[in-house]
C-alpha cells in the first residue's frame, strides 16, 4: 500500500497573506482559511493541494522545487502573468535570456515559479499547475515512484518525471548541475497512508527505498520527518 500526497506544505511568513496570493493566481477557492494553515484544494482534484504553514526563517538561495504554470495560449499566458503581478509577484532572472518564451516569476515571499508558453506537449492535459519540478538526481526520481506507486513517464538525460495514473500535476527533477541546498526546504510533501492505513508500516517502507528519518526539532509529534535519496525533507503522517 503506498502513500498519499496530502498536501505540498509551504513555510510562510505570513501563511494567510501567501495562499490568498496563490489562490488569486491558480484562482483555486481556500478551503480552509485558519489564519495560522490556510489549505487550497485544487477543483479538479488531480493537482496538489497546498497547505502553507507559518515560519520565521526568511528564505535563503533558489528553492529546491517550483510550479510550472500551463498557459491555453499566449493571452492565457500573459493574463496569468499580469494577475500575478497584479496579486505582488514579481519577475525574476534565474538567467533564462530575453529569448525564453516562459515567464519566470517569484511571489510576495520570493518563491520562483514559471509560466509555461502554450503548445506545451509534456505538459499537455496536466491541469494549470503542469509540474513541480525540483533538483534531483535519477534516483531521487525513482524513490518517489516507488513511494507513491506514481509511474514514470520520463528517464532520459538524467531527468526523470512520474504522474499519477490518475494523471494531473507531474513531478520532475532534473540537473546537474544541482543547486545547493541551504537549510531546510520551504516547499516539502506530507503524506499519509489511506484510510486505515499504517504511517510507521510506511516509514519502514519508505526506509528501505532509500529514504533516512530526520530530526529537524519537531519535538513529540504524530507523524516522521523523513528525507528522501537527495536530502530534501517530508512528512509521513497517520491516515485521515
Amino acid at each position: 500500500m503506498s502513500v498519499q500526497i496530502a498536501s505540498l506544505t509551504i513555510d510562510a511568513l505570513d501563511p494567510g497573506a501567501l495562499a490568498r496570493f496563490w489562490s488569486g493566481v491558480l484562482r483555486w477557492p481556500v478551503a480552509d482559511d485558519s489564519p495560522e494553515a490556510p489549505v487550497l484544494v485544487p477543483d479538479d482534484q488531480t493537482s496538489l493541494p497546498l497547505r502553507f504553514v507559518p515560519t520565521r526563517q526568511p528564505k535563503v538561495g533558489r528553492n529546491q522545487m517550483h510550479f510550472d504554470l500551463t498557459s491555453t495560449s499566449f493571452e492565457d499566458q500573459q493574463a496569468t502573468v499580469a494577475r500575478a503581478l497584479e496579486l505582488g509577484g514579481a519577475h525574476f532572472d534565474v538567467g533564462q535570456g530575453p529569448d525564453a518564451l516562459h515567464v519566470v516569476l517569484a511571489d510576495p515571499e520570493g518563491n520562483e515559479f514559471c509560466v509555461i508558453e502554450p503548445g506545451n506537449a509534456f505538459l499537455d492535459g496536466c491541469g494549470v499547475v503542469g509540474a513541480l519540478s525540483g533538483d534531483g538526481s535519477p534516483a531521487v526520481g525513482h524513490f518517489w515512484s516507488e513511494a507513491l506507486g506514481w509511474p514514470m513517464v520520463w528517464d532520459e538525460h538524467e531527468e526523470t518525471a512520474i504522474q499519477s495514473p490518475r494523471g494531473g500535476t507531474k513531478l520532475t527533477w532534473g540537473g546537474p548541475p544541482y543547486d545547493p541546498k541551504q537549510g531546510k526546504n520551504r516547499w516539502h510533501f506530507d503524506l499519509a497512508p489511506p484510510a486505515g492505513g499504517d504511517h510507521l508500516a510506511e516509514v519502514e517502507r519508505l526506509a528501505s527505498l532509500g529514504a533516512t528519518r530526520l530530526d529537524i526539532g519537531q519535538g513529540d509529534v504524530p507523524w516522521v520527518v523523513m528525507a528522501d535519496p537527495g536530502g530534501n525533507e517530508f512528512c509521513v503522517k497517520p491516515s485521515p
